[in-house]
This record gives C-alpha cells, sequence and structure tokens, in this order.
C-alpha cells in the first residue's frame, strides 16, 4: 500500500482531534493525529501496541503513572493493555502505528 499527502480526509474524533489513518497491511497501520491546543485524550487502554512520533509541537503524555513532556522529534511505544492518555500543550501532530491492526480506525470501504 502506498500513501500520497493528501489534507483532505481527516475524522474528528474528539473535540479538538482529528484523525486519518495513512496505511495499513496485515499487522501494521499508521494514524495521523491533528491536536489543537488544549485538547484532552482521555484515559483509555486498548490491546494494540501503539508506537508513536511527534512531528510537531508539544504534548504531555501519560503512560501509566508517569507524565512525559513531549516535543517534536520524540517518540514512544506503549504496550497493549496500558492506560493511557495525552494533553495538547500547543497544536501538534503525532504519527503513531498500531500493532496488531485496529480495526476500528480501517477506512470505510
Amino acid at each position: 500500500m502506498f500513501y500520497k499527502k493528501d489534507l483532505n480526509g481527516y475524522e474528528t474524533v474528539l473535540d479538538g482531534v482529528q484523525k486519518k489513518t495513512l496505511v495499513y497491511g496485515e499487522h501494521t497501520l499508521m494514524t495521523e493525529f491533528h491536536l489543537k491546543a488544549g485538547s484532552l485524550l482521555p484515559g483509555h487502554d486498548h490491546p494494540h501496541e501503539q508506537s508513536g512520533y511527534l512531528t510537531e509541537g508539544r504534548i504531555r503524555l501519560h503512560i501509566r503513572d508517569e507524565a512525559f513532556l513531549t516535543e517534536a522529534g520524540d517518540s514512544w511505544c506503549i504496550p497493549g493493555g496500558v492506560r493511557h492518555s495525552a494533553e495538547a500543550l500547543t497544536d501538534a501532530v503525532a504519527v503513531e502505528v498500531f500493532s496488531p491492526v485496529r480495526e476500528d480506525y480501517l477506512p470505510e470501504a
């Protein structure tokens, strides 16, 4: 699968948070998130391992009981089943890879 940059197709998932699945295969799925300053991703967990890279901005990422000030260029890996949340301190863009594929993030046919 190949993805050519396209500014369309983002879906609002929470107030101030948009996502777009970029590519996916048999075992992984890559998604781009746009977060507006002040937006919150409430605490949650899922069975998927989640590796991320912040391309723009600053976020405060909470993984289990630890908080991380994350700036552009920083990355993370969250094991499946681990509670996590995030707060956008500035407008931010994150790219995240999920394994196994998140069925709920697959584009509609």
